[in-house]
């Protein structure tokens, strides 16, 4: 633990990167083998579930974030565009992000929130505040479970960025303090909100596809120029790929289907196997664009190039997932739920339905069939989310979690969802170490699953 009276410069942080460097590299070679031989379940708690269980009713939500780096900052602009929420506290390790942020929410005429800058724990001080009824979490992955637990512990509901948790133990522990808390964790999985994702649900939702019982999801997105810089997510994020080999980065693909396919409201991920290509591409691109003599020349690359996954449900379902993030790649996540009546497929987005006038060739998801299937969100909001990131998902997204506690309404996404769409993580790690064979999902529901939800 640091000196809470100590502030942390972006060189505190490069240097706390660079010696993590050796830990994570000793510690991925057995990564795999101690995620296999993690017990699948756990002893019940006692505690009652978190399925269904509505958000208080509130006028006004009263917002808390961590992390102001350029996640956090495009979060806060979309929370400050939404009517009934007020942002009262920030934080981050380096008191130049706060300043910011905290401008960025007086430029909009808001109150100045308090800022948090008194060392990497200083989280937890804005987390026992009273003021704040939700915890926003946009910090480098290896915080985002001692986050979310600091915030619910003290009372707050927190939306977590993705993944939400990087091992099955603390997949566990979110649930577990979830529950016993009575706090929600929502994980902040903008992808289920996107224009083409959101049409797709309700395309299943309306039958057109069928019974679904096939899809396939990715995260294929070069980022080697980002996981090489000297400033934001290079200098975290490279890391995960000393120590560690397999899907690091599931849920933007895997939300979305797992949506269509009743995931934990009916069916639920029960097996996994997974294997990765060799590596070469961080490699590569180090010695093309990487000066000799840089401490990056002392890491040594262990996750594959391109790991593949497949994913079988407790009903037989099946699901493809991939990730790729070092190679060169057009930005790509599939996005394909096929049915026994059709199928949709994404990059670029095409339908296919049983039957359809021109014979076997797809058609262009444009113009009336787009405004056939466009869901009621991007009805309400598109005109206003599409000035937003990511092409209006993060808005919606926002505005979505803000009225669900506006108006005391079940999340859309739960504790649960957060589980099972990170754990495909730490699984894939684990077959990948033992070859490719397979491992069981833990069922973070324990047996709540098989009842169908709305």
């Amino acid at each position: 633990m640091s000196d809470h009276t100590k502030p942390v410069s972006r060189r505190d942080l490069l240097v706390a990167a660079g010696s993590a460097t050796a830990g994570l590299a000793l510690a991925g070679a057995s990564s795999g083998q101690q995620a296999a031989a993690a017990p699948v379940e756990r002893p019940a708690t006692g505690h009652a579930t978190m399925i269904g269980v509505p958000f208080e009713r509130r006028d006004v939500v009263r917002v808390g974030l961590i992390g102001c780096g350029g996640r956090g900052m495009s979060l806060l602009d979309d929370l400050l565009g939404i009517p009934g929420v007020e942002v009262n506290a920030v934080c981050d390790v380096v008191a130049s992000k706060v300043t910011a942020a905290q401008a960025r929410v007086t430029r909009k005429g808001r109150p100045r929130p308090v800022g948090f800058t008194n060392g990497e724990r200083d989280f937890e001080s804005l987390c026992r505040r009273d003021d704040l009824d939700l915890v926003y979490v946009a910090t480098p992955w290896n915080w985002h479970v001692p986050m979310s637990v600091a915030a619910m512990e003290n009372g707050k509901h927190v939306g977590v960025e993705v993944p939400a948790a990087n091992t099955l133990e603390e997949c566990w522990t979110l649930v577990e303090t979830s529950e016993r808390t009575r706090r929600h964790c929502v994980i902040l999985e903008n992808c289920c909100y996107g224009y083409a994702e959101l049409a797709v649900l309700r395309m299943v939702r309306e039958g057109l596809l069928g019974e679904v019982l096939h899809a396939e999801a990715a995260y294929n997105h070069d980022l080697r120029e980002i996981l090489f810089s000297n400033e934001g997510e290079g200098l975290w994020r490279r890391f995960e790929h000393l120590g560690r080999d397999g899907n690091l980065y599931p849920t933007h693909g895997l939300g979305p289907v797992a949506r269509c396919m009743d995931v934990n409201r009916g069916d639920r991920f029960a097996r996994l196997v997974s294997m990765s290509s060799p590596e070469r591409g961080l490699s590569e691109w180090r010695r093309r664009h990487v000066p000799k003599g840089d401490p990056k020349w002392n890491e040594s690359y262990r996750c594959g190039d391109v790991n593949t996954s497949l994913i079988r449900t407790a009903r037989g379902k099946t699901i493809v997932l991939q990730h790729t993030v070092a190679t060169p790649h057009p930005y790509d996540r599939i996005n394909l739920v096929s049915g026994t009546k059709g199928i949709f497929r994404g990059y670029p987005d095409r339908l296919y339905v049983d039957g359809q006038p021109g014979g076997e060739r797809w058609a262009k998801f444009e113009k009336k069939l787009r405004k056939r299937w466009e869901h009621p969100l991007w009805t309400q909001l598109g005109k206003l989310a599409r000035k937003s990131g990511h092409g209006g998902m993060d808005y919606v997204m926002a505005w979505r979690l803000v009225q669900t506690m506006r108006e005391g309404l079940v999340p859309d996404m739960d504790v649960y969802d957060a589980a099972a769409w990170s754990a495909p993580a730490p699984l894939s790690e684990a077959s990948v170490a033992q070859g490719g064979m397979p491992v069981e999902f833990p069922d973070f529901t324990r047996g709540r699953w098989e009842q169908p939800r709305a």
